[in-house]
């Protein structure tokens, strides 16, 4: 996409502390997942990387959509049902309204287009209701002030892109269950920090069943770990499940995971090694980061006074 748009990557910090986070181990992440990017091939002087609370327009504008949301829209969202489980009394408010601050993430930037997979549909869906409610109930004032954008109002509608044959990655130890950085066990998951030889041990040690793969893409349907490796193996070599398939159906797990792990290992080890590289120098993630957030401040700031235009608010001096 880097070819065709002018993009924005946002290293979510403010989301990150929805759930306790300990300081220091926090200010890490943060740029080890800057890391990742840079080392994954985002280009921070074509396009914009930065972090979320460096821009306080994603922290106001995600007040305002606070208020322009519905509760029975925000109750309905299954990440929060699936994160907070039987102990929702005592989630924060923070992880409940999470996706007013996706929202704003987006619309901050009037973003028409946004990249996820499939388990963040949902909360595009928001992001869309809330567009919308925001033009409707403001329709006359957009009007007045001209902020308009045809008859779209003032925000446009974002448009989920969920492509390719991983949207959703599953746990390498329980194929229901998506692969996740809190999962207590580390052999679910495989990180961008790991290397070659751990890469391998975990996709060799992943949990299967004692079928053959199927040839068909229909084999793989009430089978989510076989689903998740055969994905995995599409998404790392960019080609179908069914063309996947057609190699390797009839195969039994023994010979299909050290053909994954050394695929992992050849796609993967080269961005470990470079974030290895780009980690022993934090004064250059801190300056990419600098420089990202000044810029995406240039586009978010003037969307948000025109916000505060809108809704009646006086702008902050600046």
């Amino acid at each position: 996409m880097q070819a065709t748009h002018d993009c924005i990557y946002c290293v979510v910090d403010l989301h990150a502390i929805t759930v306790w986070q300990d300081p220091n181990v926090l200010k890490t992440q943060i740029r080890e997942v800057t890391a990742a990017f840079l080392a994954a091939g985002i280009d921070p002087a074509a396009h914009i990387v930065f972090n979320q609370s460096q821009v306080s327009a994603h922290a106001e504008l995600a007040w305002i959509f606070n208020c322009v949301a519905r509760m029975g829209w925000l109750n309905r969202m299954t990440q929060f049902k699936e994160k907070a489980g039987k102990d929702r009394e005592n989630a924060s408010v923070g992880l409940f309204s999470y996706p007013n601050l996706m929202s704003a993430d987006i619309l901050a930037y009037r973003a028409t287009h946004v990249p996820v997979g499939e388990d963040q549909k949902q909360h595009l869906e928001l992001a869309r209701d809330t567009a919308a409610k925001f033009n409707h109930d403001f329709a006359a004032r957009i009007a007045e002030l001209g902020l308009g954008e045809g008859d779209d109002g003032f925000f446009p509608q974002p448009e989920p892109l969920i492509q390719g044959p991983a949207t959703r990655v599953m746990s390498l130890r329980d194929g229901a269950k998506k692969m996740s950085k809190s999962d207590p066990s580390d052999n679910s998951r495989i990180n961008l920090t790991d290397d070659a030889d751990t890469i391998s041990q975990k996709i060799r040690r992943a949990k299967t069943d004692s079928e053959p793969l199927p040839s068909e893409i229909e084999g793989l349907k009430a089978r989510p770990e076989a689903d998740n490796l055969v994905g995995i193996y599409a998404a790392l070599a960019g080609r179908t499940k069914a063309e996947v398939l057609s190699e390797f159906g009839g195969a039994l797990f023994s010979a299909f995971k050290p053909a994954l792990a050394d695929l992992a290992v050849e796609s993967l080890a080269p961005v470990a090694g470079r974030m290895r590289d780009l980690l022993a120098d934090p004064a250059h993630i801190d300056a990419v980061l600098a420089d990202g957030s000044a810029r995406a401040r240039a586009i978010a700031l003037p969307v948000l006074d025109n916000v505060k235009d809108i809704v009646g608010l006086l702008r902050s001096a600046r």
